[in-house]
């Protein structure tokens, strides 16, 4: 086999072709791993969480980085707005929803916007995150009886790759039937890095796919578990830090030595009894030498011009490995002006969109909602006459991500005015990429100007015009 590799290598050099798949002087040395993503993400993904998780709590960049990114993904949160053609049961579903975000928590410690902005944070910090659907009894007196529990990627053990007595496949912690559907999942009890938690390590529960929630951004066909978006910058980041660190600690030992005492060499019998010691340094200080002595100040070596240039140029690859705007990771402004900031949150804001639409509301936000609706039916919690048959059309539901704010304002409501005006877009479109519903909003202007009317704060004549 290794003979016939050579031969179609050596083939491959005299004809020509894809210089990128040949054996040149220049990428001998270039032999990567023909193996899947899923064996990789096994040997390697545990890793790159346990690196990130540091980062994020050691490193400035990488804070701000997850932070951003979570900011922009999720914001105030990703709203629904029922589709429902009734208005009435409209205003009740949506009434019902507000409500229950501030049970959806099973920890207590959020709503369920808050569980949004942290799933996006778990994203980008292990590419993956589990929510757990939780029922919950009609005496735990909950608007609706259900709940979501965050599990981070770490309970799901990669290592967990077995066939079960059934004839079902365990992959990565994942069961799978004999065509291939995910059944279940085989969690850990309890977090194998959390000595505080009680429970035999390795034990595990398995869970029903059908109440689990796993969302990830996959980057390969087949793959199975989530890569941390850190996994392209891990190096570059740890070993800037490190040169920061050291970078500062020279700076601050050299600092420290502000001079230095020169004392002529003296036999032990000429040495003198009693030396003035030196006088610490502060300002309008005279300081008297004794005979032969000399101050010979500290002179520490400058970092040079080229540090604030070779920490930029390895910032822009941070950013670049973490799909970020420069400014968005190192918070620098200096360099912004209105056509590259413009530029790059542009580009940014494609990239957040995708990801909002394909991972979070698709695998997040959707199914919540069909869970929600089913558990507030059949709980009593919500009346939709004729529900079973008309299913499709009550889970109807449009997600409207929070508003991106305006570059330049002026310039942005005009551009939109002047497209709404050309018939190029709608006025509900517009609204619901400011993040809101067309019709909560019309509904609300036609309060204020009943209200207004009602108190004479408008005229006929005024309002006409």
């Amino acid at each position: 086999m290794s003979v016939l590799r050579a031969m179609r290598r050596r083939v491959g050099a005299l004809i020509g072709g894809f210089e990128g798949g040949l054996s040149a002087r220049r990428l001998k040395g270039f032999r990567p791993s023909r193996a899947h993503v899923n064996t990789l993400i096994q040997a390697a993904g545990a890793d790159m969480t346990a690196r990130a998780r540091f980062l994020i709590r050691n490193n400035g960049y990488a804070a701000n980085a997850v932070e951003s990114f979570a900011g922009n993904a999720v914001g105030t949160g990703i709203t629904p707005s029922s589709g429902l053609a009734d208005p009435a049961l409209k205003k009740q579903v949506q009434a019902l929803w507000l409500r229950w975000t501030d049970e959806s928590d099973a920890e207590g410690l959020t709503d369920f916007y808050g569980q949004q902005r942290r799933a996006a944070r778990e994203l980008f910090i292990a590419g993956e995150v589990f929510f757990r659907l939780r029922p919950r009894r009609l005496s735990d007196d909950l608007s609706v009886p259900l709940q979501l529990q965050m599990l981070p990627a770490e309970l799901l053990p990669l290592s967990d790759n077995r066939t079960l007595g059934n004839g079902h496949v365990v992959r990565q912690g994942i069961e799978f039937d004999r065509i291939g559907r995910r059944v279940a999942y085989h969690f850990l009890r309890r977090h194998p890095g959390d000595s505080t938690e009680s429970g035999l390590i390795g034990e595990t529960v398995r869970v029903p796919a059908a109440s689990v929630l796993h969302i990830l951004d996959p980057t390969d066909a087949g793959q199975l578990r989530g890569v941390s978006r850190f996994s392209a910058a891990i190096v570059k980041l740890f070993l800037l830090d490190q040169y920061d660190d050291a970078e500062l600690d020279r700076k601050k030992v050299a600092a420290m030595f502000a001079a230095f005492i020169r004392r002529p060499v003296r036999d032990e019998l000429d040495a003198p009894v009693d030396e003035e010691p030196l006088q610490p340094l502060e300002p309008g200080l005279l300081q008297v030498l004794g005979e032969g002595e000399d101050v010979t100040f500290s002179s520490p070596a400058d970092v040079g011009g080229s540090y604030e240039a070779f920490q930029y140029r390895t910032l822009l690859q941070v950013a670049a490995a973490l799909g970020l705007p420069y400014a968005n990771l190192s918070a620098d402004m200096l360099k912004a002006n209105y056509s590259n900031t413009r530029a790059a949150l542009l580009e940014f804001r494609r990239r957040i969109e995708a990801f909002q639409h394909s991972v979070l509301i698709y695998q997040l936000c959707r199914p919540t909602w069909q869970r929600w609706l089913e558990t507030a039916v059949f709980s009593g919690a919500l009346d939709l006459p004729g529900y079973e048959a008309k299913r499709a059309s009550a889970l109807a539901c449009s997600w409207l991500p929070p508003r991106w704010d305006w570059v330049d304002p002026i310039k942005d409501i005009k551009a939109e005015v002047a497209a709404i005006d050309a018939k190029l877009k709608s006025r509900t479109q517009a609204v619901a990429e400011r993040g809101y519903d067309a019709a909560v909003v019309d509904a609300e202007i036609a309060a204020d100007r009943q209200r207004e009317q009602t108190l004479g704060l408008i005229t006929e004549t005024s309002d006409a015009a």
